[in-house]
């Protein structure tokens, strides 16, 4: 499909997982996509492979943020599509009571506070086009309670997913739809890295998703390729969960 055919689609933390998976999802339904990333190595080879332009950024640095959407502007003359979905979940955010403020002001920045720059920067450039669509990516946990906690990662995305939803609203009559995704554990280099580091609480995850796996990132691709285009025309300030049944849940299949 083409739905996406000549618009231009900006996507953080584009270098591995959920973003590159979009890249190419975007790439395939016709889009001009920029990819942004910390990772100059990563982004650059992900650029290449889906014939779009990388831009080497801190997400969390509000002028880098600025720059990304005004090269983008620049560019391509308009930004259609802002995919924000940089995020980290290191191991040291975990109980609440052994995480360090450091900790949780890192995972704060990253995943809510980088949302935050990315939503205020396109936003002017969507409502000088009277259109556009925003996917800020939060989580089943936003939605859940976990006894295997990530204090400050759980938070984070409750912020998203309340950013998503008031921006939303604010600015539906001008024609920008915002949109959360929440995603249920996904087979990234991230969630790789938590089997490898401690198999027993990854297992604990994997009991309760009814499907009895994890997904991939190319099917969580294929619900942001949705709400970015005009299939979502009357989808706004939604939850998009996209978690394999997790989180309507209580006894899963034997």
């Amino acid at each position: 499909m083409q739905r996406l055919s000549d618009r231009v689609a900006v996507i953080t933390g584009a270098a591995s997982g959920i973003g590159l998976a979009t890249a190419r999802r975007f790439r395939d339904e016709g889009a001009k996509v920029v990819l942004v990333d910390i990772d100059e190595t990563a982004g650059t080879e992900a650029a290449k492979e889906v014939d779009g332009l990388f831009i080497a950024a801190d997400v969390t640095s509000e002028a880098d943020v600025a720059r990304v959407f005004q090269t983008t502007a620049e560019t391509f003359g308009r930004v259609d599509i802002a995919f924000n979905n940089a995020g980290i979940s290191p191991p040291d955010d975990d109980s609440i009571l052994t995480t360090g403020l450091d900790a949780w002001r890192k995972v704060q920045e990253v995943n809510l506070t980088s949302v935050y720059l990315c939503c205020k920067a396109v936003i002017p450039y969507m409502r000088k086009q009277g259109k556009g669509s925003i996917i800020n990516t939060a989580s089943f946990v936003a939605k859940m309670g976990a006894a295997t906690s990530q204090i400050s990662y759980t938070a984070s995305k409750g912020g998203v997913l309340a950013m998503s939803r008031e921006l939303g609203v604010q600015f539906a009559r001008e024609g920008i739809r915002v949109n959360a995704l929440c995603p249920g554990p996904v087979n990234t280099p991230l969630l790789r890295e938590l089997f490898a580091s401690d198999p027993e609480r990854a297992a604990r995850r994997l009991v309760h998703i009814p499907m009895g796996r994890f997904a991939e990132a190319e099917e969580i691709a294929a619900a942001v390729a949705f709400l970015a285009s005009d299939d979502a025309a009357f989808v706004t300030a939604a939850e998009f969960l996209v978690d394999g049944g997790i989180s309507g849940a209580y006894v899963t299949p034997l």
